[in-house]
């Protein structure tokens, strides 16, 4: 069995941590917020051992890669630019692209921005072309992304809001680091639950005041001690100010992405897809279940929509085996 080896890689005008394991076709893994390539650690060895080559990356703004400060670089097309640079200083000509999370949003970018790049795509958690169950006063047409968050933020605390102006969040999540990954580990895990949101006034509120402690002590089946002590360093190497930078300016750049990719969503992809998500994810509460229903009209080659028991947002993590069943069997249809 091959060793994972840590690279870093110049991409796009930045610096990119990657973890590679295996040879063979490759299979480019993209974490979300908040993850790192070792959201990937169960899922490496094992395509690994499968015959192909793992490439686990910590994505713009996390752990060991470069980390820009303004929400304009983490659009989709820069995105997209990194993850093909990626494959080109690893002499990859194609890769399956697994994302979770923002991972997933990036993945299926790919697939719209560079699809001679991209050989299939399994998206975890993250549809593609999501429509959100919105209050009637955040409907309208072509409205900003920030502007519907601020009407729903009238009514009561938003994450989606609060994290859109710079300095608040930085200093609230990068002055608690351990409390937070541990409190939103628990709250998206399929035995926690992310408090009601909706009891808690805009003013006033931070986003830690809305995640409830655990339940459970840890360890927990899926997350360790020493697991929690890897990410709280990775996401602090640089200091407080751009600890979670890249979660919180993904957030910022939908502003962005509606601005320069109105295509995202709405132009079909052709490529082979599977679609991957905890049935216990908050994500399927806060999707219309339409959805679901119509991702095949944009997607016409997606080839599954598989729910996996006993998992939250982090499937991968809390459900590994399942989960890498459902991948390797994609990964012989599309090789």
């Amino acid at each position: 069995m091959s060793h994972a080896e840590h690279l870093q890689l110049e991409t796009n005008g930045i610096r990119m941590h990657a973890v590679t394991q295996g040879k063979g076709p490759a299979v480019l893994f993209c974490h979300g917020f908040p993850g790192l390539w070792y959201s990937w650690r169960h899922q490496l060895p094992v395509v690994a051992e499968a015959g192909f080559r793992a490439i686990a990356i910590d994505m713009r703004g996390y752990g060991c890669s470069d980390r820009p400060l303004n929400a304009t670089e983490y659009g989709n097309q820069t995105i997209v630019a990194d993850l093909t640079g990626v494959l080109d200083a690893l002499g990859e000509r194609q890769a399956v692209f697994v994302g979770h999370d923002f991972g997933a949003q990036a993945a299926w970018a790919a697939a719209l921005h560079a699809p001679e790049r991209v050989r299939g795509v399994v998206s975890l958690a993250v549809p593609y072309g999501v429509g959100f169950a919105k209050p009637k006063e955040a409907r309208g047409r072509g409205r900003k992304p920030s502007d519907t968050y601020a009407a729903i933020a009238k009514n009561h605390f938003l994450h989606m809001h609060y994290f859109q102006k710079v300095g608040p969040a930085e200093a609230e999540l990068g002055n608690n680091a351990r409390l937070f990954l541990k409190r939103i580990y628990w709250a998206l895990s399929a035995r926690g639950s992310l408090l009601d949101f909706k009891n808690f006034p805009t003013e006033g509120t931070g986003y830690l005041d809305v995640l409830a402690d655990p339940k459970e002590p840890m360890p927990w089946p899926w997350l360790s001690e020493a697991d929690l002590d890897y990410l709280v360093d990775e996401y602090m190497r640089p200091g407080l100010d751009t600890a979670f930078i890249g979660g919180l300016n993904s957030y910022r750049a939908m502003d962005v992405n509606w601005e320069h990719d109105p295509d995202y969503g709405r132009a079909k992809i052709e490529h082979p897809a599977l679609f991957l998500c905890g049935e216990e994810d908050p994500v399927l509460q806060i999707i219309t279940p339409k959805t679901l229903e119509t991702m095949p009209s944009r997607v016409p080659n997606l080839q599954g929509t598989d729910l996996i028991p006993n998992a939250g947002h982090f499937a991968q993590q809390e459900q590994p085996q399942a989960v890498n069943k459902a991948l390797l069997n994609f990964l012989a249809s599309v090789t």
